[in-house]
C-alpha cells in the first residue's frame, strides 16, 4: 500500500454520522482521543438530516426522521444528555402541557397532558373509572424514567441489557394494569415512535413514554441543527469529520474508504450491525456463525412519510401531534401491520416561528396558520423490496403508484383530524422504506432497528461489544432507539473504550 493512501493515525475511527456516531465522537474527542468520523453521504446527520423545497410563501425545511423530543425539561434525563453535548442552546420549543399528543380513534380525540398527575387527570376526563390503574400505571413509568441515570453507573451498565424489564412484555403489563380495553389502545396510540408487538420489551415501551409524559418539545428548524452542533463541537476538540467518505471495508488495523485507508487503534460503527458485519473483511477472522447470526435478525417496520407543503392560510398550525387510527371491531393497535393497507398515521405540524434554513429564512409558520406538515404510517419492507435495484429519481412506474396509493390512504385519515386537508395541499414530496435504506444505510429501511424479543434478549438485545477485540457498534439497534435511547447507548459504547466513569465525568444528572 502506497504511503500516501494512508489518512491519518487515528485512535478511532468512527463509521456513520448519524446522532450516535457523532455523540461517540464527541464523547471520546472531549475525552482527548484522536477522532475520526466518516459519513458516506454529503451531509451529516443520517435521519437528523433536512432537506428544502420552495413553497408558496418561501423555502421550507422538512425533516428526514425527527419529529419531536421527550425528557428535556430541567432535571430530566435528556436534558442532562444534550447539556453535556452542547445542544440545550438550539432554539426548543416546548409542546402544548395540556394537549403535546392527540389520539384518535374511529373519530374520538384523547388529549396527552405533560406532567405525570396531569397525565392521569386528563386521561380520567375520558375514563374516570380507571383512576386507580391510571395512577399504577404512570407510577410504574415514573420509575422507570428515574432509574435511567443510574444505568449509567459504572456497575449497573454492565447489567443494563439484562435487566429484568427488558425480559418482560409491554402488552402484558398493559393488560395487567389497565382493565379497560379502549385506554389500553389509547395508551399506546403514540407509539408509532415504536413497533408495537406481543414480544416488545417493556423497558422500551415504559422508557420513551415517560419521557414524552414529562415534556415534549420541537425544535425551530431541522434536525440537521443537531447535527451541526456536534459537528462543531468534535472540530473544536481536535477531531475530524469527513463527509464523502463511504467505508468499503473494515479490517483489524481501520477501514477503507476505496482506495484510501484510515488507520485506527479502535473502530466504531454506527451502521446497522447487520451493514457493519458485511463490511468486515474475511481477513479479520470474523466467524461466520456471527456473521450468520447478525444477519438473521428481524428488523422493525420502516416508514412511509409525506412531507407536505401547504397552501397558505387553509389548514390551522396546532403546537400537537395528533395520531390518527381506523380500527375494525376486534383490532388492535399490537397488531402493528394489521391486514393490507393505512390503519394509522402520525400527523406532525412544523414549528410555526420562523427558523433559519437553507440559508434564507423559513416561514414554517405564519400567523395561526401552519405551510407545512408531515404524514408518517408504518411500511413493511415487503412493499418495497422488487424495487431495491432502483435508483432515487429512476423508480419505475409501479413504485410510484405505490406511492401515490399510500398517500391517498394517508390523507383519508389524516383529514379525520384535519378537515379539508386534501384541498389544502400544494406540494407532497414521499419516501418509502427503500428511500431511508438508499440515502442512510438504514438496513431494510427499518425505522427503530433490530426488533427486541423479550423473550430471546440474548439473541435480539445486542451490546456494543462484537467478536472483534476493537470494535464496538453505537445506534438504535443495540439498547433504545430514539433520540434519548441513542444518546445513552454512545456512553455504553464509549465506555468500551475508555470506561464508564471517564465517559461520564462531566455528565450531570
Amino acid at each position: 500500500m502506497a504511503e500516501n493512501q494512508k489518512v491519518g493515525n487515528n485512535n478511532v475511527v468512527i463509521i456513520g454520522a448519524g446522532l450516535g456516531g457523532l455523540q461517540c465522537g464527541y464523547i471520546l474527542a472531549k475525552n482527548g482521543m484522536d477522532v475520526c468520523v466518516l459519513e458516506k453521504n454529503p451531509l451529516p446527520g443520517g435521519c437528523l438530516q433536512s432537506y428544502c423545497r420552495k413553497g408558496a410563501e418561501g423555502v421550507l425545511e422538512f425533516d428526514a426522521g425527527m419529529h419531536y423530543v421527550g425528557g428535556l425539561d430541567e432535571g430530566q434525563p435528556l436534558n442532562s444528555l444534550f447539556r453535556y453535548f452542547g445542544l440545550l442552546d438550539l432554539p426548543w420549543e416546548k409542546m402544548d402541557p395540556q394537549a403535546f399528543d392527540e389520539v384518535n380513534i374511529n373519530g374520538k380525540s384523547y388529549m396527552f397532558a405533560n406532567g405525570h398527575t396531569e397525565f392521569v387527570e386528563k386521561m380520567c376526563e375520558y375514563f374516570p373509572a380507571q383512576r386507580e390503574n391510571l395512577n399504577r400505571y404512570v407510577a410504574f413509568l415514573k420509575e422507570v424514567g428515574e432509574s435511567l441515570p443510574r444505568s449509567l453507573s459504572p456497575k449497573a451498565a454492565e447489567d443494563v441489557f439484562t435487566g429484568s424489564l427488558f425480559a418482560r412484555s409491554a402488552q402484558e403489563f398493559l393488560c395487567e394494569t389497565i382493565t379497560d380495553p379502549l385506554l389500553r389502545e389509547v395508551l399506546s396510540g403514540t407509539s408509532l415512535k415504536m413497533e408495537l408487538g406481543a414480544n416488545l420489551p417493556l423497558y422500551t415501551f415504559a422508557q420513551i413514554n415517560n419521557s414524552f409524559i414529562e415534556s415534549a418539545w420541537r425544535l425551530c428548524g431541522g434536525g440537521n441543527l443537531i447535527a451541526e452542533a456536534l459537528v462543531k463541537g468534535i472540530e473544536s476538540m481536535g477531531g475530524r469529520v469527513y463527509t464523502g467518505k463511504e467505508v468499503t471495508e473494515i479490517l483489524p488495523d481501520g477501514v477503507f474508504c476505496g482506495e484510501e485507508f484510515f488507520p485506527a487503534k479502535y473502530i466504531i460503527s454506527n451502521l446497522h450491525p447487520a451493514t457493519t458485519m458485511n463490511l468486515v473483511g474475511e481477513s479479520a477472522g470474523l466467524r461466520k456463525v456471527y456473521r450468520n447470526r447478525i444477519n438473521r435478525l428481524e428488523n422493525t417496520f420502516g416508514m412511509f412519510t409525506a412531507n407536505i407543503a401547504l397552501k397558505p392560510g387553509m389548514v390551522p398550525y396546532l403546537n400537537r401531534n395528533q395520531y390518527v387510527y381506523s380500527l375494525e371491531e376486534g383490532e388492535s393497535l399490537w397488531n402493528p401491520m394489521r391486514g393490507n393497507g393505512t390503519n394509522g398515521v402520525l400527523v406532525s405540524y412544523y414549528n410555526r416561528k420562523s427558523a433559519q434554513g437553507c440559508g434564507v429564512r423559513n416561514p414554517i409558520g405564519g400567523g395561526n396558520c401552519a405551510l407545512a406538515l408531515d404524514l408518517l404510517a408504518p411500511m413493511d419492507w415487503g412493499e418495497v423490496a422488487a424495487f431495491e435495484g432502483s435508483r432515487v429519481g429512476n423508480r419505475p412506474a409501479e413504485y410510484n403508484a405505490l406511492k401515490e396509493a399510500k398517500l391517498a390512504e394517508c390523507l383519508a385519515l389524516a383529514e379525520r383530524v384535519v378537515p379539508g386537508l386534501g384541498n389544502a395541499v400544494e406540494k407532497v414530496y414521499t419516501s418509502t422504506p427503500l428511500t431511508y435504506k438508499d440515502y442512510t444505510g438504514t438496513f431494510c429501511g427499518s425505522a427503530y432497528g433490530i426488533r427486541k424479543d423479550c423473550t430471546n434478549l440474548m439473541q435480539t438485545l445486542l451490546t456494543p461489544k462484537t467478536p472483534l477485540e476493537n470494535l464496538f457498534l453505537t445506534g438504535q439497534s443495540l439498547n433504545l432507539h430514539g433520540v434519548l435511547g441513542v444518546s445513552m447507548t454512545s456512553f455504553f459504547t464509549c465506555a468500551q473504550i475508555i470506561g464508564m466513569e471517564a465517559a461520564t465525568k462531566d455528565l450531570e444528572f
